[in-house]
This record gives C-alpha cells, sequence and structure tokens, in this order.
C-alpha cells in the first residue's frame, strides 16, 4: 500500500534536468547564495514574483540577471528612480504620422523576466502602475488591455539599509510577491571562492559564462506541470491553520490573507518539484512558509520597537503547532 501512495504518477524527468541546468549556469559565476537560488527557481516554477531585499554588492541583481540569462525568453531592466513616471515602465502612445493616429508604443515591462532594481524608489504613483500587471499579467492603458506573454516573472530588488528618497511599499503590492528573499552576507569561506572566481574570469565578459538552457514554451509547460501536483487534504488544511494563527497572534497587527494561503500551497508544490517529488510534503510547506509570509504580516508597534522580526514571529507560530506526518 505505501508503494502504492510513493509511486511517481507524474514524470518530472524534463522538469529535473531543467531545474539542474540553470543552477550549473548560475554556479559557473555565484558562489554560494543556494537559498536564494533555490526560491527564486521555486518562484519561477510557481509562476510567482519575487522582492529580493539585502545591502549593496551581494549579487542581488546579478543572481537576477544570471536566471534570465539561462532562459530563451526576453529580459528587461527597470532602474526606479524618484522621478519615474508609469509610462515610463508601461509605456506611452505615440503619435505615428503614416496612420495619422496614436499607436502604443509599450515600456519595459513588456518582456517575460523582468528585473526592478531599487523598486522603493519609485512614488505610489509609479509603485500602483505594477498592481494589475502582477496579479493580473495585463496592462489597461487609455481604455485598452494589453496581456503580457508567457512567462512573465517580476525580480524586485531593494536595500534595507538606505531609507533617504525611498517610499515603503504599499501592502497591497507586497501582497503580489510570492517570497521576499532575505540576502545575507557571504561567509568568509565563500568571499574567497569569490575573490578566485573572479581572478580566473579575468577580462571574460561575466554573463558571457551563462548560456540559454531552457526556452518559453518548455518553462511554460513545466509550470503547468507544477499545477498538476499532488496536495493532502490534511496539508492543506495545515496550510490555511497556519495562515489562520497570524490573524491572531498578540504579536502581529496585520495577519496574512487568503492569498498567502495560496502562495503557500502553490509554492510547496514548486519546491516538491525542485526536489524531484509530484507530492507535498510538510517540509515542503515548511521550506517555503517564512518567505511567503514575513512581508505580508505587521507586528505590532511594541514589538517593532523591541526589535522582533517578522521570521521570528513565524518561527513561533511554527513551533506551536502539531506538524502532519
Amino acid at each position: 500500500m505505501e508503494d502504492q501512495i510513493f509511486e511517481q504518477r507524474t514524470d518530472l524527468t524534463a522538469l529535473n534536468k531543467a531545474v539542474m541546468d540553470i543552477r550549473n549556469q548560475i554556479k559557473k559565476v555565484i558562489i554560494g547564495q543556494d537559498e536564494m537560488v533555490k526560491l527564486i527557481l521555486t518562484a519561477m516554477l510557481a509562476d510567482g514574483h519575487v522582492l529580493i531585499e539585502g545591502v549593496p554588492g551581494i549579487a542581488k541583481t546579478l543572481t537576477a540577471k544570471l536566471v534570465a540569462r539561462s532562459l530563451h525568453a526576453g529580459f528587461s531592466r527597470v532602474q526606479f528612480t524618484p522621478d519615474l513616471m508609469p509610462s515610463d515602465v508601461l509605456g506611452t502612445p505615440v503619435f505615428d504620422p503614416a496612420v495619422n493616429n496614436f499607436t502604443f508604443k509599450k515600456g519595459p515591462v513588456f518582456s517575460n523576466i523582468i528585473l526592478i532594481d531599487e523598486i522603493n524608489r519609485a512614488p505610489a504613483k509609479t509603485q500602483s502602475a505594477l498592481f494589475e500587471i502582477m496579479e493580473e499579467r495585463q496592462a489597461t492603458i487609455d481604455g485598452k488591455t494589453y496581456a503580457m506573454d508567457q512567462p512573465f516573472m517580476v525580480l524586485a530588488t531593494q536595500n534595507p539599509i538606505e531609507h533617504e528618497g525611498t517610499y515603503r511599499l504599499p501592502e497591497a503590492q507586497l501582497d503580489r510577491f510570492l517570497f521576499k528573499i532575505i540576502v545575507p552576507y557571504p561567509t568568509e569561506e565563500e568571499e574567497v571562492q569569490i575573490l578566485s572566481r573572479f581572478n580566473e574570469l579575468g577580462n571574460a565578459v561575466i554573463m558571457d559564462q551563462v548560456e540559454p538552457v531552457l526556452n518559453a514554451e518548455q518553462l511554460n509547460g513545466i509550470k503547468r506541470q507544477v499545477k498538476t501536483l499532488v496536495i493532502e487534504e490534511k496539508l492543506m488544511q495545515f496550510i490555511a491553520r497556519l495562515v489562520h494563527q497570524t490573524r491572531h497572534h498578540k504579536a502581529i497587527y496585520l495577519g496574512a490573507s487568503p492569498r498567502a494561503s495560496l502562495a503557500i500551497m502553490n509554492a510547496s508544490k514548486a519546491m516538491a518539484a525542485l526536489q524531484g517529488r509530484d507530492f507535498v510534503t510538510p517540509e515542503d510547506i515548511l521550506d517555503v512558509v517564512t518567505p511567503v509570509l514575513r512581508h505580508r504580516i505587521l507586528l505590532t508597534p511594541d514589538k517593532e520597537m523591541e526589535g522582533v522580526s517578522e521570521d521570528e514571529i513565524i518561527r513561533q507560530i511554527i513551533h506551536a503547532m502539531d506538524i502532519p506526518r
């Protein structure tokens, strides 16, 4: 009976090869940061967006570029600044004398992988332009709707230290990111390896070290496959109970929404696929719950004053729960 339960119902050979190929390409340049790479790939398979937070110089932008480089897909980078307007991101109607009418010139957001550097530097008007795009994969401009090409993924970075000239992202926008990834400094050993790797590269162009290994059609097929993976009823109940606890915890002012429950389920399926399984385990859920929830909850003012982190409260909630087996 147990053999029947754990028998592989979905062929993940192509998916496993694709993930391994992308990881190998990125490792040609990036030393360490395995957790960031794993979560970015998980978000890609789960069809979600990622917010990457860390101090400058720890390969946030470079990793995002290398992930895009490993795909046969469109890539665009947008540097957010305080004077950036929505039309700079979405595009704008331009008068075309040939047809004596206005035609829409698409902005940089009309691509497959979008890297937004320092997303918290743009004002609210520009931030709100991303709401519809990130959630519905479309943009409505002058009453006309333009659909985004698939795959479509936003990778955004922000600096947690420098706050001058920045704008806090609205809760509604944060909720549209599948993960918020906190990127730490490398270890001393990893930093030595970084110096050695870049010394070996010499004058070689970094981006040329990575070759595309997956096209857009293949990635779309893999994402569809991930959605069909098996998750048991008791695990869905566990996810719902976990998210429900965030709405009643004494240290949390604003709990997570039902969108967080869906995010945990979809991300845990993608995490299972990364591990070569076609079914979700409790460990998959525990692997994704913190990056899914840390930007979706608000702590009470007194806890913030004490310097308590969202991650710490999430750990408390998990430890107080019975984890299904």
